[in-house]
């Protein structure tokens, strides 16, 4: 058999299997999963739990192939710009965020004021992950977490540290590990914290003796601002530049990271900084997003970067930072969807 041929009978049969592992992935009963099992060991064995109640719980666990399909394709990753802009940066989730605003004014200055990242930033995440609450995810986190744990082999170790963290959450606060909700990939509540995320950084800010995101705002403004503070939030400074222009950069040399990389003085040497724009200390990245009227360049400084760690995307971070201009301006360009 000729190379080629070979080649393309060996995916077809590969696509074959893959077709049934997937199909057969919906009847699987993961009380009797190999790898689940010998995942309540490492949990019985290392975090102390009831081998008795995990099987418990994982009897009630279920396969959801729409979360397969929906961490395959997040919109991250199959829109540009000009699409996942029309999204976020609409006049109702405008009108929602000032609305939060005015209502929780008194906490996000507190926020602000402890840990240094502006109210309308906070406000600006709130509105892109939930609408500000409206909207914290209908999975259970128990299937979302089960189904990605063990079906999803691109990022099984990440999600099954992210179910451990889960039921760590739930055994710490007293909740029945069936009754949490969330996004079809495990994030929760009104700031959309993956277990993980939320054993580390979601914070008691109403002082309540109580750590609870999933409703309460007061909360969530307060774990989104240690969240961003924690990861490097430098108060007072810009977040990202709008250049003019790729300058003499070519093609390659944008999007290559969505940490800075470039220096200040090599971003001044190649044209896209002047003497007034910024200091010389720190780093940039150049960036080019695909916009309604074509390419628009950008300059990603250090808030930029992170405010993609709460997202690992720079379409992400950037319609959170425009819709947090917008907050901060009170109103919505000419033109903007509903």
């Amino acid at each position: 058999m000729r190379p080629m041929i070979k080649r393309w009978v060996q995916l077809f049969i590969l696509a074959i299997l893959q077709g049934s592992f997937w199909a057969g992935a919906a009847t699987t009963s993961y009380e009797n999963h190999p790898e689940v099992l010998a995942f309540i060991d490492e949990l019985v064995i290392e975090e102390g739990f009831d081998r008795q109640q995990l099987i418990e719980v994982f009897a009630q666990a279920e396969y959801k192939q729409r979360i397969i399909d929906a961490i395959s394709r997040p919109a991250e990753r199959v829109l540009h710009w000009d699409k996942y802009q029309d999204i976020f940066l609409t006049q109702k989730r405008l009108s929602q965020g000032l609305e939060f605003i005015r209502t929780h004014r008194d906490i996000l200055e507190r926020a602000e004021q402890k840990f240094g990242v502006p109210a309308e930033i906070i406000a600006a995440i709130l509105g892109v992950e939930t609408s500000y609450g409206r909207n914290t995810g209908s999975y259970r986190v128990l299937d979302s977490l089960s189904t990605l744990a063990f079906n999803y082999p691109p990022r099984a170790q990440f999600f099954k540290g992210e179910l451990k963290h889960m039921l760590l959450l739930a055994r710490e606060q007293g909740k029945e590990p069936e009754s949490l909700m969330g996004s079809y990939a495990g994030a929760m509540g009104l700031g959309q914290f993956i277990p993980s995320s939320y054993r580390e950084y979601a914070i008691d800010f109403d002082n309540d003796a109580q750590i609870n995101i999933w409703s309460d705002p007061v909360d969530a403004i307060g774990s989104i601002a240690n969240y961003l503070n924690r990861h490097g939030w430098a108060a007072g400074q810009a977040v990202v530049m709008r250049l003019q222009g790729p300058g003499p950069l070519s093609s390659d040399e944008f999007n290559v990271s969505l940490k800075p990389s470039m220096t200040k003085t090599e971003a001044r040497r190649a044209g896209l900084l002047n003497d007034l724009d910024m200091e010389e200390t720190g780093k940039v990245s150049p960036m080019k997003l695909i916009g309604k009227a074509g390419p628009e360049y950008f300059l990603g400084l250090k808030n930029f970067y992170v405010i993609t760690r709460y997202n690992h995307s720079r379409l992400y971070a950037m319609a959170v930072f425009q819709l947090s201009q917008q907050l901060a301006q009170g109103a919505v360009p000419d033109g903007q969807p509903d």
